[in-house]
């Protein structure tokens, strides 16, 4: 049903190139952009550090984005890492992939673009100072619940939301580019001073802990590259296609990214970058004056349409999960009239919510890499499997066996780098949390021992949220 419905029709091939890189680039280009600069920079301490950090980022995305290209055509499914890892390794990996994901990974990135547009919605009202905590998080929760009801209710509005605010996006993007080439060509002391030669790389910090921290960063703004791999079945000529779009897509934002970041360096000092809250109304103020509020607009309309975007594919991950038996059933059912997965859509809201509370955007951002390169390791170390072990599956893309080893290094690395060098009890939480799933795998899905008192709350669900259960759609 619902979703199912959607699969019926996702059959039809009719993503293009152009779609695939639409698809690809709207999803990386969010918050991130607009947030990230100043923790890149404040954790590397240089200007010209934090370009190679940018760069870098763009090129880890792309090869893991290439390797996920040839695992999404070896095995054809949605869901993501929960499927591949399920296929790869079997249910007990799966589950864990499942609950990380579906409890930590997705609801960190949900809440930390909610934060992330409250922020520069306010930003203008407090002109120069920080918006209070509450207020921003207040708004933070009305962006989820709008962004949640409008996914509960209408498949397609919430599609539409995603094209027009892409627009959005690369429109206020693109501002900043020709503002800060403007910027330059009236005045070149600010970034000579921040990109020559001699001084653009005092200061760089060389700990292991502070460039994880600054890839967690950068990463963060390129999350998204995996996005087509949730759609495979959509696209024409997929084989040519996935490839195509994932290198003209990353290639494009790695290069808008880096011409965004040396439009912030134009006009702002590295101080002044690292002390903003909100990196391009602090530029806008610098460029436009009493217009700045327009920079603040457009990076709210961008977060939003990623928001939007992480909502519909958060969903999708929990209500596959539940339909391979890795979460309780209610969550893989479907509304019997909107033919949306409600439940998945309300519990992941929920749990957002949750997580939203407590943390800042910082802290959120941390753990969400912490958490999402190890399972993007684990993923791609099945790549590699499949391909000294199985060499004989169809797979009309191969990429290099050296990319996905790459990746596997890179995710290694930042994974272990803020542990060893710099060891915070919240990530021994997070590790706890996770390998707390064995306390209910064991019972419920290896042993399938069900408590009737979970089938009455089904029944009772079912009909309160009005679902039924979705068929699987072959």
């Amino acid at each position: 049903m619902g979703d199912q419905k959607f699969e019926a029709l996702r059959m039809k091939r009719e993503i293009g190139l152009i779609g695939g890189v639409a698809i690809v680039s709207g999803t990386m280009i969010g918050s991130g952009i607009f947030m990230s600069p100043q923790f890149v920079l404040g954790y590397v301490g240089s200007p010209g550090a934090s370009l190679v950090i940018w760069t870098v980022s763009g090129l880890v995305a792309m090869f893991a984005a290439l390797s996920y290209t040839e695992l999404g055509t070896v095995i054809p499914e949605s869901g993501g890492e929960f499927i591949y890892i399920l296929r790869i390794y079997g249910s007990f990996p799966a589950f864990f992939a499942a609950v990380t994901f579906v409890l930590v990974v997705k609801p960190c990135s949900i809440a930390a673009m909610s934060i992330s547009i409250s922020e520069y919605a306010m930003a203008p009202f407090y002109g120069g100072c920080e918006p209070p905590q509450l207020a921003v998080k207040c708004a933070a929760v009305v962006c989820i619940l709008v962004v949640a009801t409008v996914n509960i209710l209408n498949v397609r509005v919430a599609v539409r939301i995603q094209v027009v605010f892409l627009i959005a996006k690369v429109i206020g993007l693109t501002v900043i580019v020709i503002g800060g080439f403007v910027a330059m060509i009236q005045d070149s002391t600010m970034i000579v001073e921040n990109l020559k030669a001699e001084t653009s790389f005092k200061g760089t910090q060389s700990s292991l802990s502070t460039l994880g921290m600054a890839f967690y960063q950068g990463l963060w703004s390129y999350s998204g590259w995996f996005s087509l791999n949730y759609v495979t079945e959509e696209l024409k000529r997929p084989e040519v296609n996935l490839p195509r779009a994932v290198i003209i897509a990353i290639s494009l934002v790695t290069g808008l990214y880096l011409l965004v970041n040396v439009s912030y360096l134009a006009v702002m000092t590295p101080k002044e970058l690292m002390s903003s809250t909100a990196v391009a109304v602090t530029w806008g103020n610098k460029v436009f004056g009493s217009w700045s509020w327009i920079m603040s607009v457009a990076a709210a309309f961008s977060a939003f349409g990623s928001l939007n975007g992480s909502l519909f594919g958060a969903g999708r991950i929990c209500f596959v999960a539940a339909r391979e038996g890795h979460m309780p059933d209610i969550l893989s059912m479907a509304h019997v009239h909107r033919l949306t997965p409600s439940p998945a859509l309300i519990f992941t809201t929920v749990i957002s919510l949750v997580v939203l509370i407590p943390g800042d955007f910082q802290s959120i951002v941390n753990y969400f890499s912490f958490t999402a390169w190890f399972f993007y390791g684990i993923t791609l170390s099945g790549l590699v499997y499949l391909k000294i072990k199985k060499p004989e599956l169809p797979r009309p893309y191969r990429v290099p066996i050296i990319l996905p080893l790459l990746v596997i290094l890179a995710a290694i690395f930042l994974v272990l780098a803020p542990i060893i060098d710099n060891p915070q009890i919240e990530y021994l939480y997070v590790a706890l949390f996770i390998f707390s799933g064995i306390i209910v795998y064991v019972p419920f899905i290896h042993y399938k021992l069900c408590p009737g008192l979970l089938n009455k709350l089904t029944v009772f669900l079912q009909l309160f949220l009005q679902v039924s259960p979705a068929e699987k759609n072959l």
